[in-house]
């Protein structure tokens, strides 16, 4: 059984057999311990039952079961956005003096959180590219990088960070927010996979979130991060979770809502269908487009052999000719998501990267023409003709 079969039926079987099929909706900030006993051992985490909506819900423990269940993780703890998820990460395990290794393309809120949010809390990251020779120091202590980078789709060497991380005890952390089930983290050696579920996994724009998927902790990482241990000893094979909620989520509070789980739980139950619809369609429309124009949309058969998901991008050289392609297609909702069920555009210099120095925008690929796109679930035939059309009027 391939992995988008194997998802599926989990998926969908998740459901209540006796009772409601969809998951209720447990907005509740408070719940009841019942008794004082109780109390302390759900607050020392021994008793599995809600101790307050900052550090989770009903609602939301339904839908880390089904993320978890996207890279067969043994947990996952979710986030009020993408960047929630990255940024309670990045807080619970790194602090002043440590060092974190970014490989390949960025999204440009991540750069700016590595490159400018953390050094202010003694934070230092060091950025290479995904062709670099990649080296760590004394005081690194992650490797972090995007599945497919965003925006240029540019792909790392996975199982050379993988073996750099466990020669030195890193922690490797990959971003697989662009390919869910497209690519498995965990059998390339992650040790952490973080998502915006946002994007393709919640897939309709209704939804804000994130969330972190992790496997249990390997040994070697105990002698860089000597509190996960601890959490080990205590939790197991969810010490990872712990590490989050109470070095992160506890004192943070970037909590994701009982209503947005729900949204996105409905949203999980269609990934593995979505996912491989709306990649071969933007293997259809990247291949029509290089005739046209120069077009990032990267193949790698060893880590990707299903393709990398939705998102390209097209450089048309220049602001202009990006603003007459945007303006004249007919099919584009020109917006800053991505993995909607609509396929949608973004010139990239003029937004998101519109602030960022000009030589962060070369090193992360952002060109003056630089057109971001995710492709939908409309017909491609039909989108083909409109990109074409839109294109030809330059």
């Amino acid at each position: 059984m391939n992995n988008f079969e194997r998802f599926q039926t989990f998926v969908v079987q998740q459901a209540a057999k006796d009772g409601p099929i969809s998951p209720p909706i447990i907005g509740s900030a408070a719940f009841g311990y019942g008794d004082p006993e109780s109390a302390q051992q759900i607050f020392e985490g021994r008793l599995k039952k809600p101790l307050y909506a900052r550090m989770g819900n009903p609602t939301l423990g339904y839908f880390e079961r089904l993320v978890a269940g996207i890279d067969r993780g043994d947990g996952a703890v979710g986030f009020a956005s993408g960047m929630g998820a990255i940024s309670a990460l990045m807080s619970a395990f790194l602090q002043n003096g440590d060092e974190v290794v970014c490989v390949g393309g960025l999204f440009g809120g991540s750069f700016a959180l590595f490159n400018e949010t953390l050094p202010r809390f003694g934070i230092k990251a060091r950025f290479f590219s995904s062709t670099e020779e990649v080296e760590v120091s004394e005081r690194t202590r992650m490797i972090y990088c995007e599945s497919v980078g965003n925006p240029t789709t540019k792909i790392v060497d996975f199982a050379k960070l993988s073996k750099l991380a466990k020669e030195y005890g890193l922690l490797f952390v990959i971003d697989n927010t662009i390919s869910p089930l497209l690519f498995e983290p965990f059998g390339w050696g992650a040790d952490i996979v973080v998502y915006s579920t946002t994007k393709i996994i919640a897939g309709h724009s209704q939804a804000l979130g994130g969330a972190v998927v992790y496997k249990e902790p390997r040994k070697e990482l105990f002698e860089r991060f000597p509190f996960l241990k601890t959490f080990y000893e205590n939790l197991g094979k969810d010490a990872v979770m712990g590490v989050l909620k109470k070095r992160a989520l506890r004192d943070f509070g970037m909590s994701m809502s009982a209503y947005h789980a729900y949204l996105s739980v409905l949203g999980l139950e269609t990934l593995a269908l979505r996912i491989l619809r709306v990649t071969q369609s933007a293997q259809q429309v990247a291949e029509a487009m290089r005739d046209v124009e120069e077009v990032h949309y990267e193949s790698d058969d060893r880590y990707f052999p299903h393709g990398i998901g939705p998102m390209m991008a097209i450089d048309f050289k220049s602001k202009e000719r990006a603003f007459t392609f945007l303006k004249h297609s007919k099919m584009l909702y020109i917006t800053a998501n991505i993995g909607d069920a609509r396929t949608l555009g973004l010139h990239m210099e003029g937004t998101i990267y519109k602030d960022f120095a000009p030589q962060h925008k070369r090193f992360l690929g952002i060109t003056p023409g630089l057109v971001r796109l995710s492709i939908g679930l409309e017909n491609p035939d039909l989108l083909i003709e409109d990109f074409l059309m839109a294109a030809k009027l330059n």
